[in-house]
């Protein structure tokens, strides 16, 4: 009995540490590495390339017909040349009047089939039509700040770099309270891939907004699901780095309420295992020593081991309650870090007030993703 208790008090620890590691540690520890290596060596900055490059700006899209005339416009505003701006809309199985509206646009190249095999196969088959240099990627709901291809196309100045990851900002109003704390979310992860970026290479890149030397695409899965990842880290492997540039950056509006936000959660948890499948080489730190110590860091354990403790944590606090009362103070805070992380994520700001509630609500949410996403994302 007292060597199983044992076992418990050091899954416990082990856990909260985990926990703490994935969510907070791993920020703190990046900051002090990136602070002393900036001692040694400084920033340097970089200018435009001259001449402007040319650049094809790639949308894929699946009946946006609603959007298509905010996004045209938002496109026509971008400060670059516009004999170096290609657009191209890829619509593969739309049935609304999305390619009708875009035969407005002599200038814009509309690539369609009418079966719809998903956004991956439309980037696999768009991208054979692409002649520039650089291709940047960006969805058809989010719109892009005037100055956003020139500080992309910046980044690429560097021979280092092969793709640039954007910022993503969401938009939040008292209207989307099912997720009101997506936007604190971002801003956390924002300036978590600035410091990744800082100190070697960003970890990846969200889909809003992101670029690639043309040259570096490659052909994915149909079945993949988090295309903007794998894409990114493909060519991270390859011995390039993700450049973050939060000087260009992509709005969306957050989710319209938690059914939506649930569906989305559960489509990046299966992505996000299929990812560390099929990124597992990775894992060989004696060949990508910082990229591996990173991948590992800022998102492997995010996607989990981490969802685990954080269903574990509790009835492993509660089976060592009757014993020590240390664990009376941390069933207490694990309380408020669920609450935390549940406004954090989850934004849940039409649940109950009461601070119980959080965990549980957390962990169904951990619970859900888990059952979801085992049963298709390895493969």
């Amino acid at each position: 009995m007292e060597y199983f208790h044992l076992i418990l008090i050091w899954l416990f620890w082990i856990g909260i540490f985990i926990v703490f590691y994935t969510y907070l540690g791993y920020g703190i520890l990046l900051y002090v590495l990136v602070k002393v290596k900036e001692l040694f060596k400084k920033p340097i900055s970089i200018g435009l390339p001259e001449p402007l490059p040319e650049v094809t700006l790639f949308i894929a899209a699946y009946n946006e017909e609603d959007i298509v005339a905010s996004k045209m416009e938002n496109s026509h505003a971008l400060a670059y040349p516009t004999d170096k701006l290609k657009i191209v809309w890829v619509t593969d199985g739309s049935n609304d009047r999305t390619n009708e509206l875009l035969k407005q646009y002599p200038e814009v190249t509309v690539l369609f089939q009418p079966q719809r095999k998903g956004k991956t196969a439309a980037l696999n088959r768009g991208i054979q039509y692409i002649t520039t240099p650089y291709v940047i990627f960006t969805d058809a709901n989010t719109m892009l700040n005037k100055e956003a291809v020139h500080e992309i196309i910046r980044q690429f100045s560097n021979p280092e770099v092969g793709c640039v990851a954007g910022e993503k900002r969401v938009e939040t109003n008292t209207a989307q309270g099912a997720t009101a704390g997506e936007g604190i979310y971002w801003k956390y992860e924002s300036a978590l891939k600035a410091l990744d970026y800082r100190l070697y290479s960003a970890v990846g890149a969200a889909g809003e907004l992101f670029a690639v030397r043309t040259e570096l695409f490659e052909q994915m899965p149909s079945d993949t699901l988090l295309d903007d990842f794998i894409l990114s880290l493909r060519i991270a492997q390859k011995g390039y780095k993700i450049a973050y540039c939060k000087e260009a950056y992509a709005t969306e509006t957050a989710s319209l309420n938690m059914k939506e936000e649930e569906k989305r959660k559960i489509r990046i948890a299966a992505g996000g295992l299929q990812s560390v499948w099929r990124l597992r080489n990775l894992f060989n730190i004696f060949r990508y020593g910082m990229l591996s110590f990173q991948f590992v860091s800022h998102r492997v354990l995010r996607w989990t081991i981490t969802p685990v403790m954080l269903f574990l944590l509790i009835p492993y606090n509660i089976s060592l309650l009757w014993r020590v009362y240390l664990y009376i103070f941390t069933t207490f805070t694990s309380c408020i870090l669920y609450n935390g992380l549940c406004r954090l994520y989850d934004g849940t700001e039409k649940c109950s007030k009461q601070v119980v509630f959080y965990p549980l609500l957390l962990l169904f949410h951990e619970y859900k993703c888990d059952k979801r996403f085992f049963l298709f994302s390895w493969k």
